[in-house]
């Protein structure tokens, strides 16, 4: 994978070229910055340049990094513990080397519910757990096999256990030779104060509209207006632009059920409130979250919408259609009670409540809300 291959993050680009052209790359480098911004693609692309896959490169390096087989990049990355699988084995990320190949050939955007999908996860939580610094530290004893710098990629080494992070810091402390450690990372704040004190952090921005449409035009041929109404709903998150190109994407579903409500509520149809109070405690609780989040996205779009100004607006084309008739039952009396509700339910489902109820109550306290004015 080449630089040209990631949307956007020009600075970072530059800034990575010029550490290599002056040869200060440091041992470990913390990559962080939000979701979708490109993160782990970069890391990709740098960890290839570094192994040869460049304009007049080793064209060998190049082949097996297009196939992600170089023996000398290595990845960690969060797993789970498969039913069935004895409590005497240690999982490290080899066991699922597969599936991580699966996903990265799909490209070098996704999220952990991809992966956990990749994956088979049910109700299991992905971790990095503590075979997995016993291993990295068994493949990075070894010579380089090219000679060249040998590269370890951990992906969220915030999912790492305490003993996996005192194992990881101890390596980080007395690196090998020419290794470097590159963390991709969401919340670095979970991380160990020791271990962000080791590592050089470099920030990723969200990307940049103008790149989401660029890229939106150039790599799925969309057509310029779509691209750039796609483009502002990303909101600098490249993931989300391709959700938004499913026409069969979550978010159409949440739109669905936030109509749905919002209507039940009005009619004060206590019965079917309760049906859909049900449906809703049907989903996964990550899904629950993020429908949750859908929701307070639409509150406060909506409650812009009264104040006629479209460049203060960001729906898709349903979401607006919707939105001229309810707009005007999200307004100064409510937005900020509808948005704690909505808030407190993320918190509740977060925090393991019954679905049930908590959607239950979701539902019976928004037929209060919308009617104030």
């Amino acid at each position: 994978m080449r630089f040209d291959e990631v949307i956007g993050q020009e600075d970072v680009k530059q800034r990575l070229l010029q550490m290599t052209e002056e040869d200060r790359i440091p041992n470990t480098m913390l990559f962080c910055g939000p979701m979708g911004c490109g993160k782990m693609a970069l890391a990709l692309a740098f960890a290839s340049y570094l192994l040869g896959d460049r304009e007049n490169g080793d064209p060998k390096a190049t082949a097996m990094l297009r196939k992600w087989e170089h023996p000398d990049l290595h990845f960690i990355y969060p797993v789970i513990r498969p039913a069935g699988t004895s409590a005497e084995h240690k999982m490290i990320s080899d066991d699922f080397a597969k599936e991580w190949n699966h996903l990265l050939s799909h490209g070098p955007y996704f999220t952990m519910d991809q992966w956990l999908n990749e994956m088979n996860a049910t109700s299991q939580q992905a971790i990095i757990g503590a075979g997995e610094s016993d291993s990295i530290i068994r493949k990075l004893s070894l010579k380089s096999s090219q000679g060249g710098y040998k590269i370890c990629i951990i992906w969220l080494p915030e999912r790492m256990n305490q003993e996996c992070a005192n194992k990881l810091l101890k390596l980080l402390e007395e690196p090998p030779m020419q290794t470097l450690f590159i963390l991709v990372c969401e919340e670095p704040e979970k991380l160990l104060e020791t271990i962000l004190s080791r590592a050089q952090r470099i920030d990723f921005k969200r990307i940049s509209e103008y790149s989401i449409q660029r890229a939106l035009v150039q790599k799925r041929g969309i057509d310029e207006e779509n691209a750039r109404r796609i483009a502002r709903l990303a909101n600098g998150n490249w993931m989300q632009a391709l959700n938004q190109l499913d026409a069969s994407n979550e978010n159409r579903g949440f739109l669905d059920m936030f109509m749905m409500l919002m209507r039940l509520a009005y009619k004060r149809d206590i019965r079917e409130l309760k049906k859909w109070s049900e449906i809703s405690a049907g989903y996964g609780r990550e899904k629950q979250k993020r429908m949750l989040n859908y929701f307070s996205r639409m509150i406060r779009e909506n409650f812009m919408f009264n104040f006629h100004q479209p460049s203060l607006i960001y729906m898709t084309q349903e979401e607006e259609n919707f939105s001229k008739n309810f707009a005007r039952f999200v307004n100064e009396a409510n937005v900020i009670e509808i948005t704690e509700l909505l808030e407190k339910a993320q918190r509740d489902i977060g925090q393991n409540a019954n679905g049930k109820i908590v959607f239950f109550d979701l539902a019976l306290k928004m037929i209060i809300y919308i009617m104030r004015k």
